[in-house]
């Protein structure tokens, strides 16, 4: 055993990826290699995830879920509409309806999830978006669950430890996917992730899992150098046989036309790393900080445009590491990242 908080083999984390590519085969597959496996609690029902939970139950005592905390912002209503009025054309190009009017209540069913798992434990709950309230973190702990917090900065890792949290996920801006930052309006500075982790280690005294930017063996190395205790990995998991990710994702990660990612708010109103393609590059600046209602505004667009294999109006997450994204069986993968330990 290398980790003390997460119980693994192996200092790596399958890292929690909502929407799709997180599957139960993944977490399998990784579970079996001594990783340490999430289920991604966002965007699901309680009796989705409890299906999923059942059956990773079968294979393994040792495995999180991650849930996304609400946090209620002020929307922009005339940003929006002047957004989804941009967006008309487009959504009558994929024939999808799209809706003016602002989802601005979803709380992706955070009490009805928190209260299933104070009733039916599991080793690890991890949060991102913001933090709970400390009497959920109590709730959780008092019936042996573990408690992480996903921050992006030193103020976030002190707050999340004044809640009583028991580990921390450290995401690096190069990560792929949703920023977990706690104020989405804040501007995100570059920094590498392992400049991060030894700032929170100075700051914060809890095991970390760092994220972000994961390209081979030596950034894993270099993570549990500057003071992690796992590394998460998720865009090097993307194009796995395990991976729940659409074809077109898949398929994006290995094409050479996209050279570059950026943070941007288009896709969902929250910053997020995605390959610029048409959709980012028409409507980035046009498009408000307002998550959920911006994702709900969005979703058909993308879903389609998965269908379609259309890349340009699709969301296609990848961290800064996804030219080491392979195809493959996840257990190599994470074979080849384990490789320099």
């Amino acid at each position: 055993m290398v980790a003390s908080l997460l119980k693994t083999e192996l200092p790596l984390v399958a890292a929690p990826m909502a929407g799709g590519p997180s599957t139960v085969a993944l977490a399998k597959s990784v579970a079996a290699t001594g990783g340490f496996p999430y289920l991604a609690g966002g965007y699901k029902t309680p009796d989705q995830l409890f299906d999923e939970i059942r059956q990773v139950r079968a294979f393994t005592d040792e495995f999180g879920v991650n849930l996304f905390v609400p946090r209620q912002g002020v929307l922009d209503l005339d940003a929006f509409d002047r957004f989804a009025q941009a967006l008309q054309p487009i959504a009558e190009q994929f024939q999808v309806a799209i809706s003016p009017e602002p989802v601005v209540h979803d709380h992706d069913l955070w009490e009805e999830k928190l209260d299933r798992l104070v009733q039916d434990p599991v080793p690890v709950v991890s949060f991102t978006f913001s933090l709970p309230e400390a009497s959920e973190v109590t709730a959780l702990r008092g019936v042996g669950t573990r408690t992480i917090a996903t921050v992006t900065t030193v103020d976030e890792a002190r707050a999340a430890s004044a809640i009583g949290v028991d580990g921390l996920v450290v995401q690096g801006p190069a990560a792929g996917g949703h920023s977990a930052t706690h104020d989405p309006t804040r501007p995100i500075t570059p920094m590498a992730t392992e400049d991060l982790v030894r700032a929170v280690r100075a700051a914060v005294d809890l095991p970390i899992t760092a994220a972000g930017g994961v390209d081979g063996p030596t950034a894993v190395r270099e993570l549990l150098s500057a003071g992690a205790e796992t590394v998460a990995v998720g865009t090097l998991l993307l194009r796995s046989d395990e991976s729940g990710a659409s074809v077109a994702h898949k398929d994006a990660l290995a094409e050479p036309r996209f050279t570059e990612t950026s943070l941007t708010p288009v896709y969902t109103g929250r910053p997020a790393r995605a390959f610029h393609n048409e959709f980012m590059d028409r409507f980035h600046h046009l498009a408000p900080i307002a998550y959920p209602a911006v994702h709900h505004l969005t979703r058909p667009i993308r879903q389609a445009a998965a269908k379609a294999h259309d890349f340009d109006w699709l969301h296609l997450w990848a961290g800064t590491g996804y030219r080491e994204a392979r195809t493959g069986p996840a257990a190599r993968i994470l074979e080849h990242l384990a490789t320099e330990l």
